[in-house]
């Protein structure tokens, strides 16, 4: 198989992602696709009619011509497969795939959004339409669903089709298989370099400063957000001068209602915590299946960083204040959204 041509990463671009297209760079930070030579126009037919569907196949293009439903979607499908085995795909310097990430990712991952969790979006206007910006929530679940249904909502609820960037864990990039998927999928690792070349470069970028202390928690202190650590997504926002938009996500605190915590097991298999839940391990492979709870994710009002000097990354009472507003608006939200929700399913 050819290998995928890689983007260079360049940090003066700004994506918007609504009005991409292959081949097309919005400002230098993609490879330009080398044009073949154009093939010979399609004479018409004595009659003056063209054959039909003769110049879609003249100008090589890999859409798929018109035609019955099941047949454009055979026809993408092969163009699919034809631009993977030949390497003919990009990917940036992270490893993100974004045409993998639309065309496969996201298909399978919508029908667990949309069917499934029934998740209802609120406030996505409060995400800028082009340019940074720091997206950061909350987290929980047992396991990180959330942070996939978050690209999810970004995704597919935006006007301009936005792409989060999400920050992962060590640990995601240290399994096989869910460290290959998850470069594709565009997440990168949590550090506070890569997070400032991305949102410098104009992308979305999503983190969930609780971290394992979010996603491991007992049932019992569910929507009760943790420490939020030391402030450094704050930090990185201030030097890219990006705006913090506050997320809130209710729902996925039911998915895996974690009563108890195997820590000999967790230690053994050399992860933060071995989950116990009503159903897990119990119910082995059946019980790893997620609750089917109701899901609302609420984006706040951004707060801006950009009229900030640049020494403000480097005040640590700055970055507490900040911290500490940004906590308190998820958790405000949290609560808001809990007394209107009507029930945990519906």
């Amino acid at each position: 198989m050819a290998d995928a041509k890689v983007i260079p990463f360049d940090d003066d671009r700004s994506r918007s992602g609504a009005g991409r297209r292959r081949g097309v760079p919005p400002g230098g930070g993609r490879v330009q696709v080398p044009a073949s030579a154009g093939p010979a126009p399609v004479s018409a037919l004595p009659g003056g009619q063209v054959p039909e569907g003769a110049a879609e196949a003249a100008s090589g293009d890999d859409r798929p011509a018109p035609g019955s439903g099941w047949e454009r979607r055979v026809a993408g499908g092969l163009a699919f497969l034809r631009r993977r085995l030949t390497g003919d795909y990009e990917v940036d310097e992270f490893g993100y795939d974004e045409e993998l990430t639309d065309q496969v990712l996201m298909s399978v991952l919508r029908p667990l959004a949309d069917t499934y969790f029934r998740v209802e979006v609120k406030g996505i206007e409060n995400i800028p339409s082009d340019g940074g910006a720091l997206i950061v929530a909350n987290h929980s679940g047992t396991l990180p669903l959330d942070g996939l249904m978050l690209q999810v909502a970004v995704h597919d609820n935006h006007p301009a089709g936005r792409h989060l960037r999400l920050l992962a864990a060590d640990l995601v990039f240290m399994l096989p298989v869910v460290n290959e998927l998850a470069r594709k999928a565009g997440h990168t690792l949590a550090c506070s370099e890569d997070a400032e070349r991305l949102l410098q470069a104009g992308e979305v970028v999503g983190v969930m400063p609780e971290g394992f202390k979010g996603i491991g928690k007992p049932f019992g202190e569910r929507y009760k957000l943790q420490r939020f650590g030391r402030g450094g997504f704050v930090s990185t926002a201030l030097r890219a001068g990006v705006p913090i938009v506050p997320c809130s996500i209710v729902g996925a605190e039911e998915i895996y209602p974690m009563i108890g915590n195997s820590k000999t097991l967790a230690r053994i298999l050399g992860i933060p915590y071995f989950p116990i839940t009503p159903t897990f391990p119990w119910l082995g492979p059946l019980g790893a299946l997620p609750l089917p709870t109701k899901w609302t994710i609420q984006f706040g009002e951004p707060i801006p960083t950009d009229g900030y000097p640049p020494e403000a990354a480097e005040d640590p009472m700055l970055m507490f204040n900040l911290t500490d507003q940004v906590r308190e608006q998820i958790q405000h939200t949290l609560y808001k959204l809990l007394v209107q929700r009507r029930s945990v399913f519906f």
